[in-house]
């Protein structure tokens, strides 16, 4: 169903408070907080602590990091200062921000007075205590009050430019100036933000809808800022109590897990917008936003004190660092974000990291040093965009304080299994390399636009599968979404018609399909199992979609793929970003195939594919198929070099792209399922960093065999591994269990006894009973949601009514 959200989040959020709670924040040292010893005026203590949170506080100027740092400032602010109209009867105050009435504009025009600001009140910029800037920023905000933003005005257009993106920006430039600033004008400042943003917690042109997640988090520091201008104790209580959402007793509280709708979930899923998996953008702006409150704070009668502020921390643990891979933030959590020029993968990723490291700097030590741990050992291994070039000075002090201390080691890179069931992704991570997939069904959206944003994100919830390569950290980030043929996009089976533009209208909207099955199992944190039933936005489109995640390999299935609309059905194996001139060699069976751009080919009967660079590719037998490349889908290659622009998937007003031409080339392999094609099926494995020989040996040794792939039951089995694993779509057998309704299986025999794992990913179940093929004499230990009988065929009986689609376990022997 096509969910419209008119009052969403505006597109700006990633541009409009970059400046402030993501990459310029205050850095102490890294042992923990220095600040200042109360005195008689708690305001301006405070007010100190909030313009250091913005410029940094001392720093050596001389260091070659803070000077490159100063310079990127520097240059930002002084080209906003030459465009700037300073003529009386100016309409606006950039040309391109005009006219200024505009929410939009008035919006992006606080922002760059802000920017101004910052250089004004940082040493060593051109523009550092200058009294012209500082005269030419008052009048500035003063023909903004008169023509666009004060008490006067009702809201019109995007709710968020009136409630949070100008007026964080107002009052962070108010606290950067506030020597300078009449108390005639700081009042009327003041009194325009109380109107529009009064409290966290009401969005004020629909007091019926309570603030959540990300834009409570903002409100709060919004507010907080507005206090301390104001000298108002009561204010400053207001923006504190809103983290914990006291008005209504703690509903929507930051602090608090939820279990639908926006905000942080035990397994580690962070929702926004009520059904969007967006940990990587408005996740990472409440943990900013947040953090900063709790150390603007800390140490004043207003201090946070919640006790439930560990849920804020365990997040770092739980939902950020599955999600980063050596900094970059992944994609598949990132929403319409990917669509947006300015921010890529490794500009979230950073974010990501200075929220975290300021996160730090007021949380209990044990949490502290294993952030700062992980923060090192991002940093560290992106040489491909290095942190230190990515943010401003106060992320940057503080980060070159952990870098610099031997006392803090570099974690290596997280390994596991992790299904979010709460946001239907799932993350498998092994020493080189990770995958993760993006799912979507009826609790979760397949994909969000609106306000000009992801104008082609049709596919991106459809079971797309990023590869993530500690030898290739541009892939997804280096022009990957304004080149990548949005029809192809890896791991989806697509209807090749033609898609329209979506989001081009006011407003974000999602779309959810009608499935329910999305999620899967996990077992010992290693292994794991999921499935998605596609059932296709505009098409008769179905299919059922299965994986299976092992240490070095990801098995792929699909089964009763059916359509009846007369088109060419795909399903799209591999669609790789060789960059701008990249041709990595392509062995097909031991047989290298032309480089050159423009090669396609069709390849029947092919048993392995490897590309360098990237890994192996193998088309196992697949029971459904008799004959495998020749009577099932039909594998194909194309090399070829792709034009497109960011302007075509992201026309927002504040995020939209260029026009100018961005050209990279692609090796893409595809599965053709013909046209309208009936219980259609595939089976392929990826061995990611595999070598040629590697995969060559993979292909005939057959080390996983799949037992099942129909419209029943998709199984294998590593024998190797001791696993046996199953997604049953309704009752049925494979591999020797018997399931007695829907569910995903995972077991494992071992020298220490038997493991299971048993999920419900599509939520329809009240119990599901399994009959296993292996005797057990005892069971070690189980969830007091799983009974076990034993014998020679023992029988488990698993309680998942109520569970979320949340993995249930259980040790026999």
């Amino acid at each position: 169903m096509r969910t419209p959200r008119s009052g969403s989040t505006g597109p700006s959020r990633r541009t409009l408070l970059a400046a402030s709670a993501a990459s310029a924040l205050v850095a102490p040292a890294a042992g923990g907080t220095a600040w200042a010893a109360p005195d008689a005026d708690p305001f301006g203590t405070l007010l100190t602590r909030a313009a250091a949170q913005l410029t940094g506080g001392e720093f050596d100027a001389a260091d070659p990091d803070f000077a490159a740092a100063l310079k990127v400032l520097d240059t930002q602010a002084a080209g906003w200062w030459r465009g700037l109209d300073r003529s009386a009867g100016r309409s606006a105050l950039w040309a391109d921000l005009s006219p200024a009435k505009d929410p939009g504009n008035f919006g992006q025009s606080y922002t760059r007075l802000r920017t101004i600001a910052t250089a004004w009140a940082t040493p060593g910029t051109s523009l550092s205590d200058s009294a012209e800037a500082a005269d030419t920023l008052l009048e500035a905000l003063r023909f903004l009050h008169t023509d666009a933003y004060n008490p006067g005005r009702p809201e019109s257009g995007n709710w968020w430019f009136w409630e949070i993106g100008a007026p964080r920006a107002l009052m962070d430039t108010c606290v950067l100036l506030r020597e300078k600033v009449p108390a005639a004008d700081l009042a009327k400042y003041v009194s325009t933000v109380a109107k529009f943003c009064p409290d966290p917690d009401r969005r004020t042109n629909a007091q019926t809808l309570s603030e959540t997640g990300a834009n409570r988090a903002d409100k709060a520091v919004i507010v907080a800022l507005r206090g301390l201008l104001a000298k108002d104790a009561a204010t400053l209580a207001l923006a504190r109590d809103g983290l914990s959402d006291v008005r209504d007793k703690g509903r929507n509280s930051l602090f608090t897990y939820v279990t639908s709708g926006d905000g942080f979930y035990e397994d580690g899923s962070f929702v926004q917008h009520g059904s969007v998996a967006y940990t990587g953008t408005y996740g990472s702006v409440l943990l900013g936003s947040a953090g900063q409150l709790i150390a603007l704070l800390a140490d004043s009668e207003w201090a946070v004190t919640d006790p439930k502020t560990s849920v804020l921390y365990e997040a770092v643990d739980r939902t950020f660092s599955p999600v980063v891979f050596d900094g970059l933030m992944m994609d598949a959590v990132r929403g319409r974000a990917t669509s947006r020029e300015k921010a890529p993968d490794h500009k979230d990723g950073a974010a990501a990291i200075t929220n975290i490291l300021q996160l730090a700097n007021g949380a209990p030590a044990a949490y502290a040093e294993r952030w700062r741990a992980l923060a090192k050992g991002w940093i560290r291994r992106n040489k491909t965009h290095p942190y230190l070039s990515l943010v401003g000075v106060p992320a940057l002090a503080r980060a070159k304080a952990v870098l610099d201390d031997p006392a803090v080691p570099a974690t290596d890179r997280l390994t596991g299994h992790f299904a979010f069931a709460d946001m239907d992704r799932v993350v498998h991570r092994r020493p080189g390399w990770a995958l993760t997939l993006s799912l979507s069904s009826k609790r979760i959206a397949a994909y969000e636009a609106g306000n000009g944003e992801n104008l082609h994100g049709w596919y991106t919830g459809d079971g797309m599968a990023y590869l993530y390569d500690g030898d290739d950290l541009g892939q997804f980030g280096d022009g990957f979404w304004a080149t990548v043929d949005p029809y192809r996009l890896p791991g989806t089976t697509v209807d090749t018609r033609k898609r329209a533009d979506i989001g081009t209208g006011g407003g974000t909207g999602t779309y959810r399909p009608k499935n329910a099955v999305a999620g899967g199992a996990v077992l010992d944190g290693r292994f794991g199992a999921s499935a998605m039933e596609l059932l296709a936005d505009g098409s008769t489109l179905r299919a059922r979609k299965a994986w299976f995640f092992l240490d070095n390999a990801v098995i792929a299935l699909g089964a009763d793929i059916t359509a009846s609309d007369g088109r060419t059905i795909e399903t799209v194996v591999e669609n790789r970003n060789l960059y701008e001139d990249g041709a990595p060699r392509l062995t097909v069976d031991g047989r290298r195939k032309p480089s050159h751009t423009g090669w396609s080919a069709p390849l029947p009967g092919a048993r392995w594919a490897h590309l360098d660079g990237t890994g192996g590719y193998v088309f196992p037998d697949d029971p459904a198929q008799p004959s495998p490349g020749q009577d099932g889908p039909r594998l194909n290659a194309l090399r070829e070099t792709r034009t497109g622009t960011w302007r075509a998937i992201n026309t927002g007003a504040d995020t939209g792209g260029s026009t100018a031409p961005v050209t990279r080339r692609y090796l893409t392999l595809w599965l053709d399922h013909g046209v309208s094609p009936a219980a259609s099926s595939y089976a392929y494995v990826l061995l990611p960093g595999a070598s040629a020989t590697a995969t060559a040996v993979w292909a005939r040794s057959r080390p996983v065999r799949i037992v099942a792939n129909n419209a029943t039951a998709q199984a294998v089995e590593a024998r190797r591994h001791g696993l046996l694993t199953a997604h049953f779509w309704g009752p049925g057998s494979a591999a020797g269990i018997t399931a007695s309704g829907p569910c995903t299986v995972i077991t494992r025999r071992g020298g220490d006894g038997i493991s299971l794992a048993v999920a419900d990913p599509g939520r329809t179940g009240t119990t599901v009973t399994l009959e296993l093929p292996f005797p057990v004499r005892k069971v070690v230990r189980a969830d007091d949601t799983v009974t076990v009988a034993p014998g020679r065929r023992p029988v488990a009986t698993v309680r998942v009514e109520g569970s979320r689609g949340h993995t249930h376990t259980a040790h026999l022997r």
